[in-house]
Parts: C-alpha cells; structure tokens; sequence
C-alpha cells in the first residue's frame, strides 16, 4: 500500500512538472529589446515655431519613467508572434521579411503583439519625449540639423518606397532607432486636440473612437513629417506598407 501511494506522489509530481514547462505564448516569440527611459517633465508639441496646428497648445506633461523597444517591431517578430496565434503573416509586397520593420497592421495587430509580451503602445507624449531625448528641444530624433537628417532616418523614398531593417540608421542619444522616419508608428492611448491654456487633455475614449494616432513619418514622407511634434490620424483598422510600431511598458 505505501508503495502504491508513493507511485501516486511520484506520478502527480511528474504530470505538474510537465504541466510547468510547456511553453507558454511568451516562450515562443522572439525578443523585444527594450530600452529604460527614465520619467520627467516637458513641454509637449511645437516648441519651435508653435504654428502647427495639430501640435499646439504647447503644454506640460509629467511621465513616470517607461520602457520603450529600441527598434521597430520586425517582420521576423511579428511573423512568430502571427503563426503562433493564428493570425495571417501581413504582406511584404516582395521586399522581403527578416529584420525589415513591420508594416502592414493595423492598430489592434500592434496592440494584440505588445499585449502578448506584457507590453502596451507608447502614449504619444511617451514617444515624443523619448524621440527629443526625454523632453530636449529636438527637431527630429536624433538630431535638430535637416542635413544631418538621412544619417536618422529613411525618408523621401531617396533609398527605397518600402521600409528597411531596422539597424540601419543611426539611433538618437537614448539608443532609440528610426523614432523618424522607416515606418509611422501607432500611438496607444491620446487625445485628438491638445487642452486649451489651463486646461487638462481630454483623452478619446478609445472603445468608441475609430480614429488612431501615427508618430514619426515614414520612408515616403517629407522632412517636416520627420518633426518630433508631427502628428497624424487615421483610422484603426487601416493598413498600409508604410505603418508599423514599437512597443512601450511601464516601470515598475
């Protein structure tokens, strides 16, 4: 008898290790490189000619530090995270996959691919303020000299009308990559007017709301689209080759 409730033990213990090494989702995808940013106070918009209209009233935000990805999500990333969740591989339009920055999803494709590693969608005054090295009077990530710019980013179509791999231009001071120009990035949770003087943003509810905010410009946008403050909209379920996303989390 004590044998067989031993057998029993050494049975249930087996079956629960077992139980306890399958992989879970997160096992299964590929590394997402993250990069500590470390929270503050700026002033969010244009704070360089204040004419923009989508990017003033120039006002303050607070952020607790965050973590962001250092580089846009590839296509190798997403293509694991696809085949392990069922969902269809996105369309490369014959440039090739591998460590080509994403494109092709919509906004709940890049929401559920950050999800599954814990992650969110950055805030836009989290990506702004990590793309003007946490809050600093930075024209376009990485550097405020136009000349200077193709060094940053892929932009204009001058290298090619589909987005590149990810490393191949320079990173801004926070060791962030193609925060301009590659591919625009999907914002998570915004506000579609920046607050009147005095006023605290109102932030769209985004269960009701079909409009979702792009960050960054693309390969096939002009220099003034690479501008840190430069915001655009569309809706969340369009797709394009020229939108992608990197993901964001907050610090414990």
């Amino acid at each position: 008898m004590r044998a067989y409730f031993l057998f029993l033990i050494v049975s249930a213990f087996l079956l629960s290790s077992c139980r306890h090494t399958e992989p879970t989702l997160r096992d299964r995808l590929l590394e997402v490189e993250m990069i500590y940013i470390e929270g503050g106070t700026f002033e969010i918009g244009d704070v360089f000619e204040g004419k923009n209209t989508d990017a003033i009233p120039v006002h303050s935000v607070t952020l607790a530090s965050f973590y962001l990805s250092k580089y846009e999500v590839t296509f190798a990333q997403y293509d694991t995270f696809a085949l392990a969740t069922g969902r269809p591989l996105p369309d490369d339009d014959g440039k090739g996959r591998g460590n080509r920055a994403v494109a092709q999803v919509d906004w709940d494709d890049a929401l559920a691919f950050c999800e599954a590693y814990g992650y969110r969608l950055p805030s836009e005054a989290e990506w702004e303020y990590a793309a003007r090295d946490r809050g600093q009077k930075m024209l376009y990530a990485g550097t405020n000299n136009v000349d200077d710019l193709p060094n940053y980013a892929h932009l204009d179509g001058a290298y090619a009308n589909y987005s590149l791999a990810v490393n191949e231009r320079l990173p801004n001071a926070l060791g962030l990559h193609d925060m301009s120009g590659n591919v625009a990035e999907w914002i998570g949770d915004y506000y579609q007017f920046y607050p009147d003087p005095d006023s605290l943003p109102v932030y769209s509810d985004l269960e009701t709301s079909g409009i979702r905010i792009l960050r960054g410009g693309s390969f096939n946008h002009a220099t003034e689209v690479m501008r840190t403050y430069w915001r655009a909209g569309t809706l969340r379920d369009v797709t394009s080759n020229a939108f992608g996303f990197r993901c964001a989390a907050t610090a414990e």
